[in-house]
């Protein structure tokens, strides 16, 4: 295996840290302290800049207007824009429409690609509806919220919360229950329900940590009464919903760690450069001049370095072997980069001290919003637990 990027890679990533250095962490002061609405529109002028770049949706299908870039190479260029929480965004690669234009793109019908992947990968804006308050998100196939088909349509009812940026959308992928008695995997499916359609409410933003962000970065409640769509909306057939998740998240599980060790990197710049200035004694005596700052700097190079590599191995193995076949990969990368971030951006905040848990730099929001790596895509405890059976059913091999 050889993870050197080609030439055209290491172009590509080149350009976009240009851009994401000039033009998008100049806007991380106003979005941090006013919200997303304030940044919006600076933010839209960057993305036609872009667009006209040639940079616009790297991992998306190049027909539908993406760069078509494989696993491995969007990973690199996801740890690029990683390093602001404006980066993906900007670029049109941003979660959870990353991972809804590709269930589109491997489930849809021809109809629903027309009418949808081009508004999608143009830069509008799409919503996963899966998570439910009282139902375990670790394990959805107890789900509650429910479509059933009434005559050519489908008529969804139910409650749905951490919907990640569900105001704003134009279309929403929604996962309900469609058959109560079917096999525990069979019971769900995925209806497309446009925004707007009657009986589909936003409720709020739920607040994290103190802050209910709107717009791009929201965790929404959503509601569905008596909602009726088409019976076409189907994504796939009937009772495949919790394959075809379970299909996006093995690449968006990739383009989370990537994006961590993006966060990772700029927050042990962050550190670095804190520690070379804080002056904190006599003779202009700095943080930098301190033994366990110098341990903490060196350990979180070592771990971010290792969790880069763990990531792209993963990526490498989804390629070259198939989601399944490498979900210990997906796992164990899921939980140990989750850790290696949280831990980075902790001590990072330690050491600016009380800047570190203000708005005035990144990382407070990188710790509010990334708290949830742990838990969501599955809890690390979940993922432990898999690992550790498959590797004991295997009498100790890791593959």
């Amino acid at each position: 295996m050889d993870f050197q990027p080609n030439a055209r890679i290491l172009d590509i990533t080149r350009r976009m840290r240009e851009i994401i250095d000039h033009d998008v962490i100049p806007l991380e002061a106003v979005f941090l302290t006013e919200g997303f609405d304030a940044v919006f529109e600076p933010l839209n002028r960057v993305r036609r800049k872009i667009k006209d770049a040639g940079l616009w949706a790297p991992n998306h299908p190049e027909e539908y207007g993406g760069m078509g870039l494989n696993l491995v190479d969007h990973g690199l260029v996801s740890e690029v824009l990683g390093r602001t929480p404006l980066g993906h965004y900007s670029f049109g690669c941003n979660a959870p429409d990353a991972g809804n234009i590709e269930t589109l793109h491997l489930f849809g019908s021809a109809q629903q690609k027309a009418e949808w992947l081009p508004r999608v990968v143009g830069g509008e804006r799409s919503a996963f509806v899966m998570t439910e308050r009282d139902n375990s998100g670790a394990n959805p196939i107890f789900l509650s919220t429910t479509a059933v088909r009434q005559g050519s349509e489908w008529v969804l009812n139910g409650r749905k919360w951490f919907i990640t940026g569900a105001q704003g959308t134009i279309i929403n992928l929604v996962m309900a229950c469609t058959d109560p008695n079917g096999g525990p995997h069979s019971r769900q499916s995925i209806i497309l329900v446009p925004t707007g359609t009657p009986g589909y409410t936003v409720d709020k933003a739920t607040p994290i940590m103190g802050h209910a962000n709107t717009g791009l970065f929201g965790h929404c409640e959503v509601s569905f009464d008596n909602c009726r769509v088409p019976y076409d909306n189907l994504l796939g057939r009937e009772g495949e919903g919790f394959r075809m998740a379970q299909a996006r998240l093995g690449p968006g599980r990739i383009h989370h760690c990537m994006r961590w060790l993006g966060i990772c990197a700029r927050s042990l710049e962050l550190m670095t450069q804190r520690a070379a200035t804080r002056v904190i004694g006599e003779g202009d005596r700095r943080l930098a001049d301190s033994d366990l700052i110098k341990t903490w700097i060196a350990e979180c190079a070592a771990e971010i370095r290792a969790a880069r590599l763990m990531t792209l191995f993963t990526a490498w193995r989804i390629e070259q072997v198939g989601t399944k076949e490498a979900r210990n990969d997906i796992s164990m990368i899921k939980y140990h980069v989750a850790d290696v971030l949280m831990k980075v951006v902790d001590r990072a905040i330690q050491v600016h001290g009380a800047l570190g848990i203000t708005d005035y730099t990144p990382l407070s929001f990188f710790y509010r919003e990334d708290r949830g790596s742990r838990i969501y895509d599955g809890p690390d405890e979940v993922h432990k637990l898999a690992v550790a059976r498959r590797i004991v059913e295997r009498g100790g091999r890791i593959d």
